[in-house]
């Protein structure tokens, strides 16, 4: 089983903490700015950053569909982490300051890949297939805040 990974990231025309605050509000902002790839979206406990549980079903593809149970930590300023109870799979938020009132916000997403032909698959179109997920999102957001 090999480890897949998926890194997209942004210039937003916003600072640092006015994007970070909007990415850690599952409450408001989060269900807006997701893409049409994602559904069932519920938040469950919480709803902003640290101790948010959130559920969602995401459609990477027509025939693969994971259902996601999240817990949201902040380690450290700047960074959400969604640990997902039903898999391997952990997506990291990285939000910095990008030059004056902009931000460089990072989304970074791992999990332990499938073996044999089926993981050579996965390892090779999925971290394509789940950037173009997440570079829409990042758009969204940056509309989001842009406001």
């Amino acid at each position: 089983m090999a480890q897949v990974e998926a890194t997209t990231e942004r210039i937003i025309a916003a600072d640092a903490e006015t994007v970070f605050d909007a990415l850690a509000d599952y409450k408001e902002v989060r269900g807006k700015v997701l893409t049409g790839h994602f559904s069932e979206y519920e938040v469950r406990e919480g709803g902003d950053g640290e101790g948010t549980l959130v559920h969602w079903k995401l459609q990477a593809t027509s025939k693969r569909v994971r259902d996601c149970l999240l817990e949201v930590t902040e380690p450290t300023d700047g960074q959400l982490i969604e640990k997902d109870r039903n898999s391997s799979m952990v997506t990291t938020w990285t939000v910095t300051p990008a030059g004056e009132g902009k931000s460089r916000a990072v989304v970074s997403t791992v999990w332990n890949g499938a073996g044999g032909i089926g993981g050579f698959f996965e390892k090779t179109f999925a971290p394509k297939g789940l950037g173009r997920i997440y570079d829409e999102l990042l758009q969204n957001l940056a509309a989001e805040v842009g406001k």
